[in-house]
């Protein structure tokens, strides 16, 4: 499709709150406007924070910044009006401030005036504020394919098991289950869930590709009654600049004095703060390991003063110096995609959130699937059913084993029995890498027809 006939096409963009919904959108933003789509990416200044830096002079002709502003208040001052680093108790209570912000939301579109709005899933109402004002809305879904057929099946057939059957909750992830079971039954929580794609206009589109979701693309497809369009895997490209603060530097230069795929990179997500104890067993597995690693650690965001050492409050004792040159600990953030695409990378710890499990697929670097809340026990089902990771299952006490963590990893990274995880995980890398862009010809031309046809 030629750019210039898309030149007029005007988007707002509205994700959640979340690094792990920003990112897919602006990579998403990216693709469109190198096919003439103008974007206007809404979101709190907290939260476009994360992002600031990676938009050049030259995507900021075509990607706008757009600031929404939420009711401060003592507990939740301006600075935590996102869900990175947000202490989990915060969190019902920027869910109501970020509902509370319609008013100024429809203020924002009325000033836009886009000829789109693409949403998230958990703001159902900014679908009707755009219908208010004439305005067409897609939903773009970062979960998996999967999840989501996993989820709307029991909206739909509560009572009937899903018909896929890798895909399922281990007895000990019960609460999970439980979770999604009460929700599937209850009619007000139920349709709340599902408004947000009952109001998508014509299609809805997801994070990912067919070649591993495919089934279940088709599957939530029929179960939905609207066609989900997948959008690719929208992998942020690593930055030169990554490794220019002295942090960065110090673990690269650390990096490349390891062996060829020796190291593994551990990650629990920008919005998940490990129990003292998975924290100590994570500890103990990656030291009884003997492997190579860089872990990310994060608390929640404690005010002014930091953490106040907490890092060192929480390791076990002795840790450090233990594992010495073998182990390097980065607090907070990392630069995740340039750390995986690093040639002597040979396994990601992973709490299997969706992003996550897509760079390493791109990057091919198979999985340690640790999964901890949500979706990521469905999503370390398929990296297992694809076969470019293995999962550390826990006992039935939901204990994680240090032992149990330390086999998989050496399995993963280093043991013949792990070979075919590992040529699988090339295979796919090699398959991502010569797709290109075919699945965002296909939302182009669907963005289009919706366009032209409301």
């Amino acid at each position: 499709m030629d750019a210039n006939k898309n030149q007029s096409i005007h988007v707002a963009m509205f994700p959640w709150l979340g690094y792990g919904h920003i990112t897919p959108y602006l990579e998403l933003a990216k693709k469109l406007t190198s096919r003439g789509f103008v974007i206007h990416l809404c979101s709190t200044p907290a939260t476009l924070s994360c992002i600031e830096k990676t938009i050049t002079e030259k995507l900021s002709q075509s990607i706008k910044l757009v600031p929404l502003f939420l009711q401060a208040s003592p507990g939740l001052p301006p600075e935590l009006h996102t869900t990175n680093g947000l202490p989990p108790h915060l969190m019902p209570t920027l869910k109501q401030a970020f509902d509370s912000s319609v008013t100024d939301f429809s203020n924002i579109l009325k000033h836009l005036k886009p000829h789109l709005l693409i949403y998230d899933f958990l703001q159902p109402w900014a679908p009707l504020v755009a219908k208010e004002q004439n305005i067409p809305a897609v939903e773009f879904i970062t979960s998996s394919s999967t999840m989501t057929s996993f989820m709307f099946h029991y909206f739909r057939k509560p009572c009937i098991q899903f018909p896929f059957p890798s895909i399922y909750f281990r007895d000990y992830e019960y609460s999970n289950m439980k979770k999604l079971l009460k929700c599937a039954s209850d009619p007000k929580e139920r349709d709340r869930a599902s408004e947000g794609v009952e109001r998508s206009c014509k299609i809805v589109l997801i994070k990912g590709f067919r070649e591993i979701e495919g089934k279940y693309i088709d599957y939530v497809t029929s179960l939905v009654g609207k066609k989900f369009v997948p959008v690719g895997p929208l992998v942020q490209e690593p930055s030169p600049d990554d490794d220019k603060d002295d942090q960065s530097s110090g673990i690269f230069s650390w990096l490349d004095m390891k062996d060829r795929k020796s190291t593994v990179f551990v990650s629990f997500g920008s919005e998940y703060f490990l129990t003292k104890e998975d924290f100590d067993e994570i500890a103990y597995g990656l030291e009884l390991s003997k492997i190579n690693f860089i872990w990310v650690v994060r608390f929640p965001k404690l005010g002014a003063n930091g953490h106040n050492g907490l890092l060192e409050k929480t390791l076990p004792r002795g840790f450090l110096e233990r594992v010495g040159d073998r182990g390097k600990i980065l607090e907070g953030w990392a630069p995740q995609t340039r750390i995986l695409g690093h040639e002597n990378i040979g396994g990601f710890v992973s709490h299997c959130g969706w992003n996550s499990v897509i760079e390493s697929m791109n990057f091919g670097v198979p999985i340690i699937a640790v999964p901890m809340h949500l979706d990521q026990p469905i999503n370390a089902r398929l990296v297992e059913e694809v076969g470019v990771g293995v999962e550390v299952v826990r006992d039935r006490n939901k204990r994680l084993s240090r032992e149990g963590l330390a086999a998989v990893i050496k399995k993963v990274v280093m043991e013949d029995c792990g070979e075919v995880v590992r040529q699988r995980t090339a295979e796919m890398r090699q398959k991502l890498n010569s797709k290109g862009d075919q699945e965002i010809d296909e939302v182009v031309k669907e963005l289009v027809m919706v366009c032209n046809n409301s």
